[in-house]
């Protein structure tokens, strides 16, 4: 069994986790090198997100939302669907058990029969576990080309009871600490890693300023394919917008609003709706391939998959996963921190954000330069795609060759992370 020891205050995956490493890392092949058989981005889009509840998507179903991304991805770089190997769905709250959804989104956007699909469920990194999925196919060399992508319709979805669990988890307490509400697994690690709400507060703001910056220029233009849905309002008046734009952002946020917030879920506590993810609607799609089969089919390369981790980590304090996930991930690549010009590390809350980036010594400016999900939102199957978008768009805005690193916290207790390289113009 995987386990996860802390060792010294850091946290260090076991021997077996080692050799699983070593085999990626082979298989993933030595950052700045080039191989027929390296798995490469293509490209990758996303929707705007939208506030679940009232946003722009609040009368969307996810499967209209992942068939425009799907549709773009393909249209923009010119591939017809019969050359996809498979596709792969990360989707958390499934309507259908997540396979009706993937695949009605499949033939809306008009792919054929032939093309299989499925979904993948691991929580919040579900939109990076489908990269990973199609990465392992292409590996395997059962196919050459696959789509990744992720979803999440969480105004017209909400998570509920756990349902019928075992008598057993009464008794066993790490089984127990499963179904302990995120909120309090932030305040456990902000207690626990003396992350002081001032700090969560910081973060929180400079996430928004950083979100809002971009949302001016323009950075996001690249990666958003606008589209065209209905609105209904309170009235049941319907009708049609085109939602080109992220919604969370609050591009009036200050320090002294944030701290007038309540915390929101316990009395004492330092977590609040202002130091959190949003709760949002959302999808994004990425195509990947085996390069010679990318390059044969003369697409373009925007990036390459260098490395790949999943860990385990305690569940009540889940949110230290990717201070686990990273450095995994970086050994596979035989990269260090230092190497890394940007970090896109999902914020489900500040408190866990601010103690990963502080436990691995990242330079604030490398994370998450165009901000996060404080400010974006965090629409949980599609977040891990969607950080890929965003990772790697950045990246080609620097003109050369350079190093990111996508990762984020897993409810239960987990940690996922992915090193890019971008090969240069």
């Amino acid at each position: 069994m995987h386990r996860l020891k802390i060792i010294s205050g850091h946290l260090a995956p076991s021997g077996a986790s080692q050799r699983r490493r070593e085999l990626c890392r082979a298989e993933c092949g030595a950052a700045g090198s080039s191989s027929p058989e390296d798995v490469v981005v293509v490209h990758g889009r996303r929707t705007a997100i939208g506030k679940a509840k009232r946003g722009s998507f609040k009368d969307t179903t996810p499967d209209e939302l992942l068939s425009a991304v799907m549709t773009a991805v393909l249209t923009d770089v010119g591939l017809s669907a019969d050359k996809l190997g498979d596709i792969c769905v990360g989707n958390v709250l499934q309507p259908g058990a997540g396979a009706l959804m993937a695949r009605v989104a499949h033939f809306l956007s008009g792919f054929p029969e032939t093309v299989p699909s499925f979904t993948v469920n691991r929580q919040c990194s579900s939109g990076l576990q489908a990269l990973f999925n199609i990465a392992g196919a292409i590996r395997s060399r059962s196919i050459d080309l696959g789509l990744a992508c992720g979803v999440e319709s969480m105004s017209l979805r909400s998570v509920g009871n756990p349902g019928d669990l075992s008598s057993r988890l009464v008794d066993v307490e790490k089984a127990r600490d499963c179904i302990i509400p995120m909120g309090i697994t932030s305040e456990n690690v902000a207690e626990r890693f003396g992350v002081s709400r001032e700090k969560q507060d910081a973060f929180a703001l400079s996430s928004q300023q950083k979100a809002a910056q971009a949302q001016r220029s323009g950075v996001f233009q690249q990666e958003i394919v606008p589209v065209t849905v209905r609105l209904v309002d309170d009235k049941g008046k319907e009708r049609q917008v085109t939602v080109a734009e992220d919604d969370g952002i609050r591009a009036g946020t200050t320090l002294a609003g944030l701290a007038k917030l309540r915390p929101a879920f316990k009395p004492d506590g330092s977590t609040t709706a202002g130091n959190s993810s949003q709760v949002s609607d959302g999808a994004a799609a990425v195509l990947i391939g085996r390069r010679a089969a990318v390059e044969a089919l003369g697409l373009p390369v925007l990036g390459v998959l260098r490395a790949s981790a999943v860990v385990g980590v305690p569940p009540d304090i889940m949110g230290v996963g990717p201070a686990a996930a990273i450095p995994a991930a970086l050994q596979q690549a035989g990269l260090t921190v230092g190497d890394i010009d940007v970090f896109e590390i999902n914020e489900a809350f500040a408190s866990q954000a601010v103690f990963c980036v502080e436990k691995l010594g990242i330079p604030v400016e490398k994370v998450n330069p165009n901000g996060g999900a404080i400010a974006l939102g965090h629409p949980l199957g599609c977040t891990g795609a969607r950080q890929v978008v965003t990772l790697l768009n950045e990246l080609r805005r620097r003109g050369r060759r350079a190093y990111g690193v996508v990762s984020m916290c897993i409810g239960t207790g987990m940690g996922a992370a992915a090193v890019f390289e971008y090969p240069g113009p």
